[in-house]
């Protein structure tokens, strides 16, 4: 057979690239990578970046490592210069917290000292008092002192007005020494019943300042003065801790839990509950007119007050509590206190929650069942308790002369309500935190409102610490401009707060701390911002990925084959 011829098939190569069709590729890629340069990438950037609105990062540090000061300032009205004087040089050497240190002021009635008194005073070391009217008249008074000369005394007395803000002193005049004396028992019986009416308060600020983070209290570093010039190193604050014992600081520690968190504006309802169906009116008006409305107007430089009422009849209390035991020792019927949390039957009872914005605190009259009549507490005969952060219950028994046969009234008039709006009146001080002394109505909410505008500036800055230290942490948070304006706002009004208090504008102090304290929470609770914390880089990462790489991949294999040719070109050339 004729040998098989074997054909040779071989690889026709492409017709070599002109060097037009090189350039124009090379210009494709080129403009490509241009578009994705010059383009892409910014308006990549601009549509995908974070606005970080600019914070004062370390003033708020600042304000949240406690550059507060609280100054009680007294302005009284006096008779003579060197009680002040030598007053004021008592309470100096009693005082053991500086944070809150007492200043007398002496009001009007004596020639102002001239300047070479004054100047005699700065070389001897004494201090310079002057009238009233040489002090600024926006000072809010915590205090005012009236001394009165009596010769049929033989020692001074004080006696504190329950219904102002005023302490009389009654002095037998030998009591004052002469200019040369070394001693002076009346400044010290002075500065020892000022200290004893601003124990309390004192407690309280040491409290308040140890359960706050910023404020290391306990190790013995207090807070800083917000005026630069006061402000000194922590070495040079050594020692300033008022320390408190532990039976005091659990007595304070229960009655702060007790009372409720600070609001601009609470809601009071008094409401009536009866099992029978009487009464079926009662004059709650007048009488909240009467016993109530002129404490609430007096506690209005602390906030602001709502009340409404209610009634309803046939309305008994929980069946989960245990039927009521006569007591026939004290002829009452009696519940066990272990029962009293369980009293409110909320399944029938209309108590609503919260009414607004602010809390709701409940007042709950019960008139009981005539056979059930005169109902106290078993343990200690009280016929009042209080929940606490919630409200009070009065138990409206008929009075202990009332015969047992008479007709129920089937109304109550206002002498029949004073007895339970007195309690609440009582039990509303201790849900706005007033301290139990001194016993004067207008010192207890003066002193209220010194602690609350404590506690709002150390709130507000432990927010603004909290803030940046988040700031700090994330730096992938969006910060928008509202965060940057609430923060402004809020150092603004600690200044402001921290400057009426040293000048003794209390009230307008509350005022900044209130506004600054809201605007520190409208900042750390941004919307937009709370957002950005549950955003991490791998979701970024997931999302991303399946549109950039369709794009990026084709991209980068030509200018990978590009340049590879063009070192090929390169290497073979002579």
């Amino acid at each position: 057979m004729p040998a098989e011829k074997i054909k040779t098939v071989s690889k026709k190569e492409p017709p070599p690239e002109s060097k037009e069709g090189i350039r124009v590729r090379q210009l494709v890629i080129l403009s490509f990578w241009a578009i994705v340069i010059f383009f892409g990438v910014p308006i990549w950037l601009w549509t995908t970046s974070i606005h970080r609105a600019r914070l004062p990062l370390q003033e708020m540090m600042d304000w949240a490592d406690g550059r507060i000061v609280v100054e009680g300032s007294l302005l009284q009205d006096s008779e003579v210069l060197r009680i002040v004087r030598a007053t004021q040089h008592a309470i100096d050497d009693q005082n053991d917290f500086s944070l809150h240190h007492l200043r007398l002021r002496m009001g009007n009635g004596l020639a102002p000292v001239n300047s070479s008194e004054q100047q005699r005073d700065k070389e001897h070391g004494d201090y310079t008092v002057e009238k009233l009217d040489d002090i600024k008249l926006t000072e809010e008074k915590a205090l005012e002192i009236i001394l009165v000369p009596n010769g049929g005394l033989t020692g001074a007395r004080a006696t504190l007005q329950t219904q102002s803000a005023s302490l009389h002193i009654e002095y037998p005049p030998s009591s004052v020494p002469s200019a040369s004396s070394a001693s002076f028992p009346l400044a010290t019986f002075i500065a020892t019943q000022l200290q004893d009416l601003f124990a309390e308060e004192q407690a309280l600020i040491a409290l308040a300042l140890s359960a706050t983070p910023a404020s290391p209290a306990i190790a013995g570093q207090l807070p800083l003065s917000s005026n630069p010039q006061t402000a000194g190193n922590r070495e040079s604050r050594q020692g300033q801790a008022k320390s408190l014992s532990p039976e005091l600081a659990a007595r304070l520690a229960n009655r702060t839990t007790r009372a409720l968190k600070y609001a601009p504006t609470y809601h009071i309802t008094i409401s009536l509950f009866s099992p029978n169906a009487w009464p079926s009116s009662w004059d709650i008006e007048s009488a909240v007119d009467e016993y109530l409305a002129p404490l609430i107007s007096s506690a209005s430089i602390v906030s602001n007050f709502t009340v409404d009422t209610q009634t309803q009849l046939h309305a008994s209390f929980s069946q989960s509590v245990q039927e009521p035991q006569f007591d026939s020792k004290h002829g009452v019927w009696t519940l066990r206190e272990k029962d009293l949390g369980g009293f409110i039957n909320a399944a029938e009872w209309p108590l609503s929650p919260s009414i607004g914005d602010g809390p709701t605190l409940n007042f709950i009259i019960y008139v009981p069942d005539r056979s059930f009549s005169p109902l106290v507490i078993k343990e200690s005969q009280a016929s009042s308790w209080l929940i606490p952060q919630w409200g009070g219950i009065m138990i409206l028994n008929p009075p202990a002369s009332a015969p047992r046969s008479k007709v129920p009234a089937q109304s109550l008039t206002k002498e029949d309500i004073q007895p339970a709006l007195l309690v609440f009146s009582h039990q509303l001080m201790s849900f706005l935190g007033a301290p139990d002394s001194p016993p004067s109505i207008p010192l207890k909410l003066q002193t209220l409102a010194r602690v609350r505008a404590l506690s709002l500036l150390l709130s507000a800055s432990s927010t603004m610490g909290s803030l940046a230290r988040l700031t700090v942490a994330l730096p992938s948070i969006a910060i928008p401009e509202t965060v940057s304006t609430a923060v402004e706002a809020t150092m603004e009004h600690l200044k402001d707060s921290c400057e009426a208090l040293k000048e003794g504008k209390f009230t307008t102090a509350l005022n900044h701390a209130r506004i600054a304290e809201m605007a520190a929470e409208r900042g750390f609770f941004e919307k937009s911002m709370v957002g950005q914390l549950y955003f991490p880089d791998e979701h970024k990462v997931a999302v991303y990925l399946p549109l950039l790489g369709p794009v990026g991949v084709p991209l980068i294999m030509s200018a990978l084959k590009e340049f590879k040719r063009m070192w090929s070109a390169y290497r073979v050339q002579p």
